[in-house]
């Protein structure tokens, strides 16, 4: 199914009556032959604003409404292509992936308990983001390895070079995908009213929970002149710990964290360590490549009806 018949039966829901409101635990869409109902986009819009520590309120829910429906589809949709594919559901290695999100998971459990919510259900969820990572790499372990070092080696070199400028930054950063047809500048309004007043890794927790298709991850010190100059302009007129606004990229949106910047003079390089640093950037990328382009053509091809 194609992306605006997606997003036409988002609109209908979105516009009509209050799902949040309502008792009887209706089917809303049906994802091949998966069901979504009132109860999951209910329990998953208080999962996010509660662990968000947000207040509960109709503003809130309304604003998360569309959002938490297309994660529900997504979810869904790697529901039944982790099934086809038959990825074993390792409990062990999920309770390991679920610790490196969530720090303490006691006081997690008590946090949704004491607001009426099943952290089995949050378990359940993440899981399926498990698995799918796992049904990546296998799928596409070949090509996320696949690295070309001819260019790897000349971003390396240009780093080292640069390694002696003065002005360094360490940045932090989120990287969120988007869709040729989606409405750039209001996407990026839309994240930035999502991202007001929160932190770093507040924007990660948020993201996590609703199993949105983004990346985090720790760029290191880098040289302002190794920089693309676009970037360059924007993070040199950060200040430290704060954030930039969202920023579009090729085919994403980042937004960066200035966690630190520093003056020094020529330094060495562990160039071995720097290489080992480069290629897992590397995976990270193409990981993230096949994994949006995986789900972007199962959704394309999905049967989703509006009940």
């Amino acid at each position: 199914m194609k992306f605006f018949y997606i997003n036409f039966f988002i609109s209908i829901l979105f516009f009509s009556t209050n799902l949040l409101s309502s008792i009887e635990n209706k089917i809303v869409l049906k994802v091949e032959n998966q069901i979504i109902t009132n109860f999951e986009i209910k329990n998953k819009i208080l999962t996010l604003l509660v662990l968000a520590g947000e207040e509960i309120n109709q503003n809130n829910i309304n604003k998360l409404k569309k959002d938490v429906l297309n994660t529900l589809i997504d979810t869904k949709i790697k529901k039944i292509e982790v099934s086809k594919y038959k990825i074993k559901k390792d409990t062990v290695k999920i309770e390991s992936y679920i610790s490196s999100i969530y720090t303490d998971i006691p006081s997690l459990k008590k946090k949704l308990s004491k607001n009426n919510l099943n952290y089995k259900l949050l378990f359940e969820d993440l899981a399926i983001q498990f698995m799918w990572q796992e049904l990546i790499y296998d799928i596409y372990s070949k090509r996320i390895n696949s690295i070309d070092y001819t260019s790897m080696n000349n971003e390396m070199t240009k780093y080292i070079k640069n390694a002696s400028k003065v002005e360094e930054f360490k940045i932090s950063e989120i990287e969120i995908p988007i869709n040729n047809n989606e409405e750039l500048e209001k996407k990026i309004s839309n994240i930035e009213k999502e991202i007001k007043g929160l932190d770093f890794d507040q924007i990660i927790l948020k993201y996590n929970n609703q199993n949105l298709n983004f990346s985090s991850s720790d760029l290191g010190w880098i040289s302002s002149a190794s920089l693309d100059p676009q970037i360059n302009q924007i993070i040199s007129q950060v200040k430290v710990g704060n954030l930039t606004k969202p920023i579009k990229r090729q085919d994403s949106i980042i937004i960066l964290k200035l966690t630190d910047k520093r003056f020094s003079k020529k330094q060495n390089i562990d160039t071995a360590k720097l290489k080992k640093s480069f290629i897992n950037k590397k995976k990270n990328e193409q990981f993230n490549l096949y994994s949006r382009s995986h789900l972007s053509k199962l959704k394309n091809n999905s049967l989703i009806e509006y009940k």
